[in-house]
């Protein structure tokens, strides 16, 4: 009886000992389960202000399966949070997921953070997209004469707006918009993707953009501007879908940025014609850097060709494009008017162009037949240094306007390898003005040789613009509503 005891007693006892190791495993799977909870829960990110204040888009009842659409959810979720932009701004978090909605407005002293894992997908029922106006520089639509569908993320008289994340998705699903506009079914000019006008303080930052229907990211009459760390794709035979461009802005800064696209990866504009003759807001005080680029029928850079405003003092450098029709470009023509002018290009590395330089005068593309045949753009000041470029088909066409020439051009320090089938004349210029130094092959005569010891000039001015002395704070957060 003692034996049967003794044994029933150990059996017991391994069996709680073996409980015990259960129950022991499951607290610390528990523990690590929390951990990787708060792990995953914080995140941290650069932005020109913090917020007081966040929530989740599930907490407006977003759901993010793809297929329900979240356009209420967004636009709550933003109306409500608008209501701390005194006590501290406010953050809307967009978790993992597929979030389809339809367009939906921002407000001021607000940030939108988007997960890495999470994509925003923008809604094709056209139907269901709202009209407004066409921008008063441009006088109507750029695809139709009336107005324009608005844009997918868009704001309007704002101050201090950031939209940024851990590198999250904005999907355009463009292709359809793409097929209505090769068709002509558009009565109305298709969204941008990202929109804000008349604002201030602006930060637009590590994200990636695809499938915009049109222009991507689109900062127009607007100031002190941030666009970093932003990935842009689309396909190459895309309609329209320009990467990022700043329109009647001053003071901004693009910067890190890779860009695929169908058109100008960035186009800098200011109003087209007689309308943009007579709203009269320039972009100045721009700085593009660290630029990639793949356009294979346009741009790595286009001044215009909407450039009525005026266009000054554009500084860009270290700008990489493969396999892109030309490095810069700028795009004009008779009844623009305005003028683009101390514009700096410095550190271009190109690979397979069909040109480098190319200024052109007589781009057509009218509003419409009341522009005004005298008005002569002024095109000055241009300036390239360091460039290197290979596989190249023709180095540049220069082409001003008669009576009306393109002065004050300037290159310094660049090779141009040509390709095997490149132009039998690589330099074409006409109705220009300028100097050049250490250029090769040989520049037209247009551009006369200055000899190697002027190879530094055409450099970028030494002094900085403010938007280049912008301070960004570290903004850490922590929400269980991420999970």
């Amino acid at each position: 009886m003692d034996c049967l005891c003794r044994i029933s007693l150990r059996f017991s006892i391994i069996e709680a000992l073996k409980l015990l190791v259960v129950i022991l495993g499951v607290l610390n799977l528990k523990k690590v389960e929390c951990r990787k909870a708060r792990i995953l829960n914080s995140f941290e990110y650069s932005a020109i202000n913090c917020r007081a204040h966040s929530a989740s888009i599930k907490e407006f009842g977003g759901i993010g399966d793809g297929k329900t659409l979240n356009t209420k959810a967004f636009q709550e979720a933003v109306n409500h949070l608008s209501q701390y932009a005194s006590d501290g701004g406010a953050q809307l978090v967009v978790p993992a997921g597929k979030w389809l909605t339809g367009s939906f407005n921002l407000t001021s002293h607000f940030t939108l953070f988007l997960h890495r894992d999470a994509v925003l997908l923008a809604s094709q029922d056209i139907n269901t997209w709202p009209l407004v106006d066409p921008l008063p520089s441009y006088g109507h639509g750029r695809d139709a004469a009336g107005g324009r569908y608005i844009s997918f993320v868009f704001g309007n008289n704002l101050k201090d707006v950031v939209i940024t994340g851990d590198n999250g998705t904005i999907d355009g699903q463009g292709d359809l918009w793409w097929q209505q506009f090769h068709k002509k079914k558009l009565k109305y000019t298709r969204p941008y993707l990202i929109e804000i006008m008349h604002s201030d303080q602006i930060q637009i930052s590590n994200l990636t953009l695809v499938n915009s229907p049109t222009w991507n990211i689109h900062p127009v009459y607007s100031s002190n501007i941030l666009i970093q760390g932003i990935t842009i794709l689309a396909p190459v035979t895309s309609p329209n879908t320009d990467g990022i461009n700043p329109d009647s802005c001053t003071n901004t800064r693009i910067e890190d940025t890779y860009i695929v696209s169908g058109d100008d990866c960035i186009a800098v504009k200011s109003g087209w014609d007689e309308y943009g003759i007579k709203y009269g807001m320039p972009t100045k005080q721009l700085i593009i850097r660290r630029l990639t680029c793949i356009s294979p029928y346009s741009a790595a850079i286009a001044l215009g060709s909407e450039m009525s405003g005026g266009i000054q003092d554009v500084r860009a450098h270290e700008i990489t494009a493969i396999n892109t029709e030309s490095g810069v470009r700028i795009k004009t023509g008779v009844g623009r008017g305005g003028y683009v002018k101390d514009i700096y290009v410095k550190g271009m590395n190109l690979h397979t162009m069909k040109m480098v330089f190319w200024i052109t005068g007589n781009y057509g593309s009218h509003p419409d037949n009341h522009y005004d045949p005298k008005a002569f753009p002024e095109i000055k000041g241009i300036n390239y240094r360091d460039v290197v470029a290979e596989n190249v088909s023709m180095v540049a066409r220069f082409e001003g306007i008669s009576g009306d020439p393109f002065t004050g051009i300037c290159i310094s320090n660049a090779t141009i390898g040509m390709a095997k089938k490149a132009k039998k004349y690589p330099w074409t210029c006409t109705d220009v003005e300028g100097i050049t130094s250490g250029v090769v092959p040989p520049p037209c005569n247009l551009l006369p040789d200055q000899g190697l010891e002027k190879i530094g000039m055409c450099d970028l001015p030494s002094e900085s613009l403010a938007i280049d002395n912008i301070e960004l704070q570290r903004c850490s957060y922590s929400m269980n509503t991420l999970m």
